[in-house]
C-alpha cells in the first residue's frame, strides 16, 4: 500500500509485471518492513524486524544511522533468532562494522570512506557541515544472496548500538535509527506494525 503522509497532492507513477502461471501453496512471497527508533531508548536495543512467523528465507537489511555522539558508534552485534531460538541467538555478529563487510571504523586515512560492492556497503556518509547540519548520518546495506538466512517457523532481527567511552566501556547509544527489513515467506503473514506519525518520521 502507497499512501501518501504529507500536504501536497503527489503523482505516482508505477508498473505491474505479472506472469499467468499457477502458483504453489508454499510460495514464499517478498515482504519488507520499514522501522525507526529516534531517539534510541538508552540502554534498549534496536529491533530490525520481529513477529515473522511461519517458513521463510531472510534476504537483506538496508539502514540509515544517525549518530548522537561523538566518537565510535558501530561496536553492536546483530542477532538473528530463528524459528524456537528465543533466549539465545541463533546467529551473532561481531559488530555493526563487520555484518556490513566493513572493518576498523570504516576509517580510511583517518575518515568515514564510503564504498558499494553487490551485496554490501556502506554507500553514504552525510556529514556536519560547520553550521545547522550537525550530526553525522549513514546509509548502509547488506544483501544475504550468497549467504542465505532460512527459518522455518519464526525470525526475529535486532542490533546493538554500541560505542565506547572512558576505561574501555561500552557506551550505550541514543542514536536515530531507521531500518528496512526484507524477506520471503509463506503466508499467512502478521500484521505489520502502525507507521509512525509525519512529523516522527521527518529528519531535522
Amino acid at each position: 500500500t502507497m499512501t501518501n503522509i504529507g500536504s501536497d497532492e503527489k503523482v505516482l507513477y508505477y508498473q505491474v509485471d505479472y506472469t499467468l502461471t499457477d502458483v504453489p501453496e508454499d510460495a514464499a512471497y517478498f515482504h519488507a518492513q520499514f522501522r525507526r527508533a529516534n531517539p534510541l531508548p538508552y540502554k534498549s536495543v534496536y529491533t530490525i524486524v520481529d513477529g515473522i512467523k511461519g517458513k521463510g528465507q531472510y534476504v537483506g537489511t538496508y539502514m540509515a544511522w544517525g549518530v548522537n555522539n561523538n566518537r565510535w558508534w558501530g561496536e553492536g552485534e546483530i542477532k538473528f533468532y530463528m524459528d524456537d531460538d528465543l533466549e539465545f541467538p541463533t546467529i551473532c555478529g561481531t559488530g555493526t562494522e563487520d555484518y556490513f563487510c566493513g572493518s576498523y571504523n570504516f576509517d580510511v586515512q583517518g575518515r568515514y570512506t564510503e564504498f558499494s560492492t553487490p551485496y554490501t556497503g556502506m554507500h553514504q556518509v552525510i556529514r556536519p557541515d560547520g553550521l545547522y547540519n550537525s550530526q553525522t548520518r549513514f546509509g548502509l546495506y547488506r544483501w544475504h544472496i550468497m549467504d542465505p538466512i532460512r527459518f522455518d517457523t519464526g525470525l526475529k532481527v535486532t542490533i546493538q548500538a554500541l560505542g565506547w567511552r572512558s576505561e574501555g566501556r561500552y557506551l550505550p547509544l541514543q542514536d536515530d535509527i531507521a531500518s528496512v527489513a526484507y524477506w520471503y515467506q509463506t503466508l499467512p503473514f502478521e500484521k505489520f506494525p502502525n507507521l509512525p506519525s509525519k512529523d516522527y518520521l521527518e529528519i531535522i
